[in-house]
């Protein structure tokens, strides 16, 4: 089983480095919030933290993808 296709390491990536760190707010929203905002003012490595924050949701979506479109070809 391939690790991108293993939904409880997806779960953990999602909850540790998806959301770290927690407080004030999950890192990834103040990003989005950035984002959306306008982007003013990001530069390179904010865009690479923002992907880097956001690969394990991407995965999950994908994952959850996959699995509905398999659920649905049976």
């Amino acid at each position: 089983m391939s690790a991108f296709n293993n939904w409880k390491l997806i779960i953990l990536l999602c909850l540790t480095l998806g959301l770290a760190p927690y407080v004030p707010e999950p890192h990834i929203v103040g990003k989005i919030r950035w984002i959306a905002g306008g982007a003013n003012g990001m530069k390179l490595m904010d865009w690479f933290d923002t992907v880097l924050h956001g690969f394990p949701f991407i995965l999950l979506i994908r994952f959850i993808i996959f699995k509905l479109i398999n659920k649905n070809a049976s």
